[in-house]
């Protein structure tokens, strides 16, 4: 099984720690993990602020990139939904306006059925749901509105999270609503955005929870920031990071951070 990962430009520049952790976490399983130096954006930025053009050479360097895998596995359900919803519509919108690209289609052809979302690989491809995980905090999850929505992520994971060793798993409330960011959204309605995000640090608070998790480090840096703002006593964390910790070599907050609840 030959497997890449595609970290991200968000993972990348700003939480590094997240693709670490899913290094970690999958050789710990038994996959030998490669990263293909010639990654770069999938296009999601450009496409979804009307740059469709723009956004093929990212399509074709995307599937050049990650060309002779078996599986692309990416700590970002926004991103995985780039390629599976959109990478077929930039090919197909080529060719309706008379510019048909092979590159194009073989990318959505090829790209698509093989590019996983972490919890999806581990829950759906490596069959397993205890990870030999050690977090003993008290826990919320914020499901993303493209895993939830989009991806249909479901319940695999919270599956992953309840197997933790340690962990107090507590229900978030109003779960399934956005939490403000959606990208360009958060810049172009940067009041109900905050308003929104607000909301949801609000009910994790109410959980009692020290630790909100999701899987988009995309949202996580939105409800960070009003988090920061308000000073609340509340740590977000992307849930490889709690999967990637164990009792050899447990999670360690940055000495930045407020002690974890």
């Amino acid at each position: 099984m030959r497997v890449a990962l595609f970290l991200t430009c968000v993972n990348d520049l700003l939480f590094p720690d997240t693709g670490r952790a899913v290094v970690r976490l999958l050789e710990r399983l038994g996959v030998e993990v490669d990263f293909p130096m010639a990654q770069s954006c999938c296009g999601q930025p450009h496409y979804n602020t009307g740059y469709r053009h723009e956004t093929e050479p990212l399509v074709r360097g995307m599937a050049a990139a990650f060309a002779g895998y078996d599986y692309v596995v990416t700590p970002s359900g926004s991103c995985v939904a780039m390629v599976r919803d959109n990478y077929p519509r930039v090919a197909a919108r080529a060719r309706a306006e008379g510019r048909p690209d092979g590159r194009l289609d073989r990318a959505a052809e090829t790209l698509v059925p093989r590019t996983y979302e972490l919890t999806e690989f581990l829950v759906d491809v490596l069959g397993v749901t205890d990870v030999g995980a050690y977090f003993p905090y008290a826990v919320t999850y914020h499901p993303s509105c493209h895993g939830l929505r989009m991806l249909g992520l479901k319940d695999r994971p919270l599956k992953l999270l309840s197997a933790v060793e340690g962990i107090e798993l507590r229900e978030l409330p109003g779960a399934e609503e956005c939490c403000g960011f959606g990208g360009t959204f958060a810049v172009k309605n940067s009041d109900v955005s905050a308003a929104m995000g607000q909301d949801k640090v609000r009910n994790a608070l109410d959980t009692g929870a020290g630790v909100l998790c999701g899987a988009d480090n995309s949202c996580l840096m939105h409800i960070e920031g009003i988090v920061r703002h308000e000073h609340a006593p509340l740590h977000t964390l992307h849930l490889a990071e709690i999967l990637a910790s164990t009792r050899e070599q447990p999670y360690r907050p940055p000495v930045s951070e407020a002690k974890i609840r």
